[in-house]
Order: structure tokens, then sequence, then C-alpha cells
């Protein structure tokens, strides 16, 4: 049997909502297998999330960056939130955007690039950051889209200064048009992305396993109806169709009006949609929090 810690609990507590015990219970059921654990929580109707999200756990600011045709958007990681006002950093972060312009979005030559303005590495640099600053920093990641006819906008939720920021979205659209008129939709897709959360550009970009996962629920959840195995069919397949417009950005309802669907507001525009990218800064990194791990522990009887 698989050790269930207090962190494990902590995690899928916080994933999902769930009460202490349950969620010790469900990783008991699973075997300490975290997505197991979440859709068993969610047959169980115990879960008060619909899906597990990233949690926001580490500082520092999402940069973007911009030119014809092209958009870059990069992710720098820093321990404190003091650290994302410092100015010296400010520049590292924008300065790192711009070079992924040419670069494109590869970390490892991204941090290999010759940083501008000096005869060294973008690493090297960095390295002299963390000396300076006192505190270890680590650039994450890094989108670039490019397009041939188009534009590629960008949008900061919340700038701290413009490009900088903690939520960024690249929108990049494919087509013929007026610059400016590309450039507006594409900053009101950006605000979209950065409210609506999308995982997927369409349908078929949805992840397979993703699908099944949530087929597998809704099976359950339908079955626990009594209802005709026809009748069953057909609630799968319309919830199925639910899940789209919740996850899948050209299915899901257009923020500014509530009422248009994505795709044709795209479509009404003679555009079409090649890509997007949304960074929420420190998403998907843990951070131990051990008071809160020696809580669940005390309380639920279980080593840690």
């Amino acid at each position: 049997m698989a050790e269930i810690t207090a962190a494990m609990v902590r995690d899928l507590r916080e994933a999902t909502g769930a009460g202490m015990m349950d969620c010790k219970k469900a990783l008991v059921e699973a075997g300490g297998d975290m997505d197991a654990a979440i859709d068993w929580l969610r047959k169980k109707g115990l879960s008060a999330a619909a899906k597990k999200s990233g949690r926001v756990a580490a500082e520092g600011l999402v940069g973007t960056a911009s030119g014809p045709g092209v958009a870059a958007m990069v992710e720098v990681n820093a321990e404190t939130d003091f650290v994302a006002r410092n100015e010296t950093f400010q520049g590292f972060v924008s300065e790192v955007a711009g070079l992924a312009l040419s670069v494109g979005d590869d970390i490892e030559k991204l941090k290999a690039a010759t940083y501008p303005g000096t005869q060294h590495s973008v690493q090297e640099e960095l390295t002299k950051l963390i000396a300076t600053i006192g505190e270890n920093m680590t650039i994450r990641r890094a989108q670039v889209f490019r397009v041939a006819e188009g534009t590629v906008a960008t949008y900061m939720h919340n700038a701290v200064k413009p490009g900088l920021g903690k939520i960024g979205v690249l929108v990049a659209l494919e087509g013929a048009g007026e610059a400016e008129v590309m450039e507006v939709l594409g900053r009101q897709i950006g605000m979209h992305v950065a409210a609506t959360r999308p995982e997927a550009l369409d349908v078929n970009a949805v992840e397979p396993s993703a699908l099944a996962r949530e087929r597998a629920v809704l099976e359950e959840q339908a079955r626990a109806s009594g209802k005709p195995p026809a009748v069953i069919e057909k609630m799968i397949e319309g919830r199925i169709r639910k899940y789209y417009e919740e996850v899948v950005l050209l299915e899901q309802v257009w923020v500014h009006d509530g009422e248009s669907r994505v795709r044709a507001v795209v479509q009404k525009a003679g555009l079409k949609m090649a890509g997007f990218a949304r960074f929420q800064l420190g998403e998907g990194i843990q951070k131990e929090v051990s008071d809160f791990a020696a809580e669940v522990a005390a309380q639920a009887g279980i080593t840690g």
C-alpha cells in the first residue's frame, strides 16, 4: 500500500476543495495516485472543483515583447515578491523577453544566448543577478508565436510596467486586415483568455487523456441516474459538449458580450486563430507550507 503523506492530502484538498478525511480516503482508494483520487472524489460528488488547477506558489514576473508578426513571452521566477519590484530584475525579464523574439522559446538556447549589451550569456547575467540580489532565480519557460500574415497580440493582466506582470497572454491571429483592428481584437481575446483559462485552442487539441478521464467521470455520474442506456448516452454526449465549452477557447462564450462564441467572433473578423498561450506566474509550482501539513497530520493521524 502506498504511503499517504500529509503533503499529499494537503495538495488534494487544495486542488478539489474536498474535506480532509475525504481526501485521505480518496488517496487510499487510488493507491496514492493524485489524478485517480481527484476522479474518485468527483464520482462521489465530494469534489468542489471541476478540475485541478495550477497553484500559484512562486514569485517573479511574466514578461512579453513584440515585433512585426511575432511576439514572445517568458516567465522568470524568484523567491519573493519583493524581487518583482526590483528595477534591475524587471529590466532583466524585459531583456530576456525581447531576446526570445530572435532566439526562440527553447530555454537552453535562450540561456546560452549573449545578453544584450554584454559579452556574456543570459545564464551568466542571471547568475550575476542572483549574487547581487541574494535570491535564487530561474528562467522557467518561454513561448514565441510568428505569423506570415496577421498579428501576434499580447495582453498583460494588472501590469506592474508595460509588458511585465503576473498573468500574460499571447494570441496569434492569421489573415489580412488593418493592423490596428487585428491588434484590438487580439488584445480582447487576450483578456478573454486571461479570465477563462482555456486549455486547448479547438476540440482536436484537447488532450486525449484529459478527455478520457472526463468521459469516465461523466459516464459513472450518468449511470447513477438510473435512466435507460439510450438516455444515458445522450446525457454523456451533452455533458461532453458542455466540457468543450468550458476548456476549448473557440467553443467558449465570448466574455465581452456573454452571447457569441469566440469562434464566431474570429470568423466575423475574417481571421483565423493560429494559437494562444497563457502564463500565470508560478502556476503548477509547489511551495511547501509546513504549518498546514502539520495540521493535516495531527488531525488525520498520518505520517508527514
